[in-house]
């Protein structure tokens, strides 16, 4: 996952000269074996590591935006000033070195220095925070909220089995077996403890109270709340026909489906996967690695052409199919006996697992229970309020406006950002969410990046050749740049997002 930061530049413990520096930029050299930027904030040079603490991304190749230095993989930003990690999906911060002035030139010595804490205002009256969800945006709620020094109860309630994982990764390396169990946690099971986050898992929420401002859990536990925030997210999709939930029928959401998954394929020669969306057909890259036939089915007449366009959604066809994978496009499942699967073309597959990708749907049955206004998800304001006081909303299941309308996010990257922004409105800072989507895919060593809201685009400007891994889509509704996607242009794709 992490990977090392190549060493390039000058070595700074010998000195640079302080005119070397971009003022607008940052310089790329190393202290000793570890790769370092310098920049110049505030006119002072600072020091930090070179290495997004994400998935290790050269951050020499990302982008500086004002004190911020983002990652060209995933978009993390950190501050260039005190190496804190401002917005996911970096959580822990960069290292700082230690600078000297000498004259005209600049020299990094080898301690390494902890990151400034960057306390936020606490809203004092605030005292119990309750986060019903155990994903992306509830994890990043509750990091955030210790970040900003609130001092106060933080619960989170998930009916996951496993604490808050890396989600991205099990359709990628850990469903194709190079990415170890351990690397698949957020964070360790201490450090909730050690961060005083009182986490309870295998727990199901079957009532919210928002009049007395509580929720009871399916095992009899009584919660009480200040704040709220419901991350509830979203629920795999499945086929409403017979023999389609057999044992050997799987989806892949979360990591006990993973898991159930890998168990599952342990003897499998043979695997059809149903739908060609992004978890589909990562899964389909991810099996392919553990040496499996895949058979892909899809109604689409290519897959993900309706968010990608033409060029892209070919070139992602040609690539599984290069690296053996069989298409049944525009057709769908008709029948599964639990060793053959009959499609509506009328062709049989005999297969010994099927993998159900078709998508998921927002778990608002909590929400609407209570009475919170639902319209294909919880709907919020530009803060992520719903309309009762104290009450959040964040994550796949929250509706919130854009552009002009309301959208529902499912990215991973972008519900951890509404989880921050949450916690930062629980404390009185009154902050929009105003992030465009990001998300990355990876097939076969190809990795695509996609930014902004890719619906109703009607004119795609492609520059360069997804072929041969460099390029960048344009997506424009009417005139509006809307949403970008690039195969080997990650600085560009950064640079894009002032305009989206």
């Amino acid at each position: 996952m992490a990977q090392a930061a190549v060493l390039s530049g000058p070595d700074f413990t010998a000195g640079v000269a302080l005119a070397s520096i971009p003022a607008d930029g940052v310089l790329l050299g190393h202290v000793g074996a570890t790769a370092v930027l310098l920049a110049l904030v505030d006119r002072r040079p600072h020091a930090v590591s070179a290495s997004c603490t994400h998935y290790g991304g050269p951050l020499g190749e990302g982008l500086r935006v004002g004190d911020e230095i983002r990652c060209p993989w995933h978009h993390a930003c950190f501050s260039l000033r005190s190496g804190k990690a401002v917005r996911a999906p970096a959580f822990a911060p960069l290292d700082c070195w230690n600078v000297k002035v000498e004259g005209d030139r600049v020299f990094v010595r080898g301690e390494q220095v902890a990151a400034e804490a960057e306390a936020g205002p606490v809203a004092s009256a605030l005292q119990d925070v309750l986060i019903i969800g155990g994903g992306a945006a509830g994890f990043a709620c509750a990091q955030r909220l210790r970040e900003r020094g609130f001092a106060g109860r933080i619960t989170m309630l998930s009916e996951d089995s496993a604490p808050p994982v890396d989600r991205p990764n099990l359709s990628k390396d850990y469903l194709a077996g190079s990415a170890p169990a351990e690397w698949i946690p957020l964070k360790p099971p201490a450090y909730y403890r050690e961060h005083g986050i009182d986490l309870h898992l295998d727990c199901a929420v079957t009532a919210l109270d928002l009049r007395q401002r509580a929720v009871t859990t399916r095992d009899g536990g009584h919660f009480r709340y200040d704040a709220l925030l419901l991350a509830t997210g979203a629920e795999a999709t499945r086929i409403p026909l017979p023999r389609f939930d057999s044992a050997n029928v799987f989806t892949l959401h979360s990591l006990a489906d993973a898991d159930a998954l890998l168990r599952g394929i342990a003897d499998a020669s043979t695997i059809a996967v149903i739908g060609s969306g992004f978890i589909g057909m990562e899964a389909a890259s991810a099996l392919r690695a553990r040496g499996l036939a895949v058979d892909v089915v899809t109604p689409e007449a290519l897959p993900l052409e309706r968010i990608l366009g033409t060029p892209l959604a070919q070139h992602l066809l040609d690539l599984h199919q290069s690296h053996g994978v069989q298409f049944h496009l525009q057709t769908q499942a008709e029948h599964f006996d639990g060793d053959h699967l009959r499609l509506a073309n009328g062709d049989t597959l005999a297969v010994d697992a099927l993998l159900v990708g078709i998508g998921v749907r927002p778990r608002i049955q909590l929400a609407d229970a209570a009475g919170l206004r639902i319209q294909n998800g919880i709907v919020v304001d530009d803060r992520l309020r719903t309309a009762v006081a104290g009450v959040y909303a964040a994550g796949d299941v929250a509706r919130y406006p854009h552009g002009g309308g309301m959208a529902r996010v499912e990215h991973w990257v972008h519900a951890q950002r509404q989880g921050q922004c949450v916690a930062d409105n629980m404390l009185g800072l009154d902050r929009a969410f105003t992030e465009p989507p990001f998300f990355w895919t990876h097939h076969y060593g190809t990795d695509l990046r996609y930014l902004g809201h890719g619906t109703g685009w009607n004119r795609v400007e492609m520059d360069g050749d997804p072929a041969a891994n460099d390029c960048l889509a344009r997506y424009y509704r009417d005139d509006v740049l809307v949403a970008a996607a690039t195969i080997g242009r990650d600085r560009d794709l950064l640079a894009l997002q002032a305009q989206l």
